[in-house]
């Protein structure tokens, strides 16, 4: 795999960052396509509720069933010698979800710290490769744990993507915000999801700018039904929203054709990547909202996504992990295996 320093890496993605930003901000092609609302999907009740149901799984999987699982998406750390065998020559670029991925999901959303050890991980990743998070946070909140200039930051699930810094600079350059219109009535939006919800013990609406969330991880199951109720009750007023779910989560986001998927296509395209067979692209994710980008990775026929979840779920992602340990793990190995010189990279027994 050809190699560069951490220095001209940075240079090349600052001119890529520059050209994205001419020759995308404001474009019409680009914003009148993303613009276009998709069919509105079905808001009711009983979908939402077990949306979160899903999300939350209530048992341990059982031993067969887990063992069938792990055989269609295997660990990315038993395989990955065979990771490597698939990266030989080409130019890795790593994506990566933050919370419940390099920060374990907490009860207080605004106390989901990344480790140092993780932190250190992250940056190293950064000094080799192409980097980006990819989160639905809003990006100020994101880097506000993570805090490396160094990265590519795609907030609010891919609506606010931002590009590196020098350490001169004290905020990031942005790249693409494609549901820009939308941030005066998710403002609003935001302030009658509080009101609607203040009454229910352990609900939480976070503005993520561009997006809202309704975090429940902390209210009684018993409470779900009538939480999702509310928020429905809400949306009716403001039809250019529409309501997903993640990771015990309720998201409110713009009906606009863009998601981390879109994310991940634009940012490879950013940097002279799209469509090239000499480029691996490898999604770390947990929620379903990564999906989207593991979905675009599968039909790409070159790309890698890696689910982090202990339990067994539908997914597209080729390999899984348990738990950020394990991410941080993978992302040494990685690191170290780009140190090496070719001959003593690993190869693959299959």
């Amino acid at each position: 795999m050809p190699g560069s320093s951490g220095r001209a890496l940075f240079a090349c993605r600052g001119a890529a960052s520059t050209s994205l930003r001419s020759a995308y901000r404001g474009a019409p092609a680009v914003e009148d396509h993303y613009r276009a609302r998709p069919p509105p999907a079905p808001c009711t009740t009983s979908w939402v509720v077990d949306a979160i149901r899903g999300s939350s799984p209530a048992r341990s999987p059982a031993v067969d069933e887990y063992a069938a699982w792990t055989r269609r998406h295997p660990s990315a750390l038993g395989s990955f010698e065979q990771i490597a065998a698939a990266a030989e020559g080409k130019q890795v670029v790593v994506f990566m979800d933050y919370d419940g991925t390099l920060s374990p999901i907490v009860a207080d959303p605004d106390k989901a710290f990344m480790t140092g050890e993780m932190r250190a991980a992250v940056r190293e990743v950064a000094e080799h490769f192409p980097a980006a998070i990819v989160t639905g946070r809003c990006v100020e909140k994101v880097y506000s744990f993570v805090g490396l200039p160094e990265l590519y930051y795609a907030g609010s699930h891919g609506m606010d993507i931002k590009g590196p810094t020098s350490n001169e600079e004290t905020t990031t350059a942005a790249l693409l915000q494609p549901a820009l219109e939308f941030l005066p009535v998710i403002a609003e939006a935001y302030e009658a999801l509080v009101e609607r919800t203040k009454g229910t013990p352990g609900a939480r609406v976070e503005n993520n700018k561009f997006c809202l969330s309704v975090h429940f991880r902390c209210v009684d199951e018993q409470s779900w039904s009538p939480l999702a109720e509310q928020v429905k009750v809400v949306l009716r007023d403001y039809p250019d929203l529409k309501l997903t779910e993640g990771r015990k989560v309720l998201e409110v986001r713009p009906s606009i054709m863009w998601d981390k998927g879109k994310a991940v296509e634009f940012l490879l395209q950013s940097l002279g990547f799209d469509g090239r067979s000499d480029v691996l692209p490898v999604y770390l994710g947990d929620d379903r909202t990564d999906e989207d980008a593991f979905k675009v990775l599968g039909r790409s026929g070159h790309g890698l996504g890696i689910l982090v979840s202990k339990f067994p779920r539908a997914t597209d992602a080729s390999y899984s992990l348990q738990d950020p340990t394990e991410v941080m793990e993978f992302l040494l190995r990685l690191v170290n295996w780009k140190r090496q010189p070719p001959s003593a990279a690993p190869r693959s027994r299959v």
